[in-house]
């Protein structure tokens, strides 16, 4: 049975700092992109960050670019968004998921090429 699974997300003052974590299983996790993704209160989910089986390429979106950064430690089954200097329109519910295929090299970060998705964790960040 696939399972991802966010936790991290809490409450912070802008300029501040949190780290997501979220871990996989029923699945071989270290051949899977990861990403993170995030929908704010009456907006569309969008994409955050991704990285690829073996963490060779990462991407991330221009507002979060410089500010949060996208790791993963296979051993662990675990991939984490370090997220620095946050501001207000960086709340929102944060979504880890899978991609949907294995071993794909796969360059870009679009939320319909994932498969397997957790629950979200809140992060809420005040001005």
């Amino acid at each position: 049975q696939v399972q991802v699974k966010e936790s991290g997300g809490g409450s912070v003052q802008a300029g501040g700092s949190l780290r997501l974590a979220c871990t996989g299983s029923g699945f071989d996790f270290g051949d899977y992109t990861m990403g993170w993704f995030r929908q704010a209160p009456g907006k569309e989910r969008e994409d955050v960050a991704c990285i690829r089986f073996k963490g060779a390429y990462k991407t991330y979106r221009d507002s979060v670019l410089g500010r949060f950064t996208i790791s993963r430690d296979d051993a662990q089954n675990a991939v984490y968004l370090q997220m620095d200097r946050l501001k207000p329109e960086d709340t929102a519910m944060y979504y880890c998921a899978a991609f949907a295929r294995p071993l794909y090299y796969y360059n870009r970060c679009r939320q319909d090429d994932f498969g397997y998705w957790g629950q979200g964790t809140q992060v809420s960040v005040s001005s």
